[in-house]
């Protein structure tokens, strides 16, 4: 194949890819594609950077539009590279001495707004009201260690919330094990977390939040299976 079909090939794949963001395949998986050589894709792809169609960051990938101003890669193209495991797992390396620091700096003010929020996610009524309260108890955590680069990055990885494949995979996990696990089990949890806190022990906040965490962590990778799905509503009439 000659360069400039390589070249008009490719700018078809990226026509069809997506929006902005999209990471496309590895050179390995997009040269098959292609029918080309790698080298000759390399050079296809230079091309279509230096136009401004796509951007590649080593050891990250090849994305679609701009490359970003200022960063290397843009929140929403890591999270859309990352799976709801590789969250869990960021999350369990960095939350834990998150709790940590907030026993070290809470102040009066952050113990009421942690139980108000502890009261919340208690008080759940759904899926929706079950993962706010979550999401801002943890948010919580983290302004109450007083750190803003910790802050901000506790904020990159609830972006990945917003994702269907973790709103998916939470959707499955909460189907299973439903809200009176979010609004018993994990709410003590929680409140073992904030009594750590409270304590003021850096190192039995970091040993609550890790279990807190892992127990969720091995909710989310169980499988789901048929007996643990609700009932339709016409098959509970019919028992009724």
């Amino acid at each position: 194949m000659k360069q400039d079909q390589v070249i008009a090939a490719l700018r078809l794949r990226v026509e069809a890819a997506g929006g902005s963001g999209t990471r496309l395949p590895a050179e390995r998986g997009l040269a098959a594609l292609l029918g080309c050589s790698r080298q000759s894709l390399r050079t296809a792809l230079a091309v279509l950077e230096a136009e401004g169609a796509l951007w590649r960051h080593v050891g990250q990938g090849t994305f679609l539009g701009p490359r970003p101003r200022g960063l290397p890669l843009r929140e929403t193209v890591l999270l859309t590279a990352t799976s709801p495991a590789q969250l869990m797992q960021a999350r369990l390396i960095v939350e834990p001495p998150v709790a940590a620091e907030a026993a070290r700096a809470a102040v009066p003010a952050d113990l009421v707004r942690l139980e108000a929020l502890l009261a919340q996610g208690r008080h759940a009524r759904n899926r929706p009201e079950a993962e706010q309260a979550d999401a801002a108890f943890h948010r919580a955590v983290a302004e109450t260690a007083g750190n803003p680069v910790l802050l901000g990055l506790l904020d990159y990885l609830s972006g990945a919330r917003r994702r269907a494949a973790w709103q998916q995979e939470w959707e499955r996990t909460y189907r299973r094990i439903g809200v009176a696990e979010f609004t018993a089990v994990h709410s003590d949890q929680h409140a073992a977390v904030v009594a750590a806190i409270a304590a003021g022990d850096a190192a039995r906040a970091e040993a609550a939040m890790r279990a807190h965490l892992n127990t969720f962590a091995a909710a989310m990778a169980t499988p789901i299976s048929p007996q643990t799905l609700p009932a339709p509503a016409h098959s509970a009439a019919r028992r009724r």
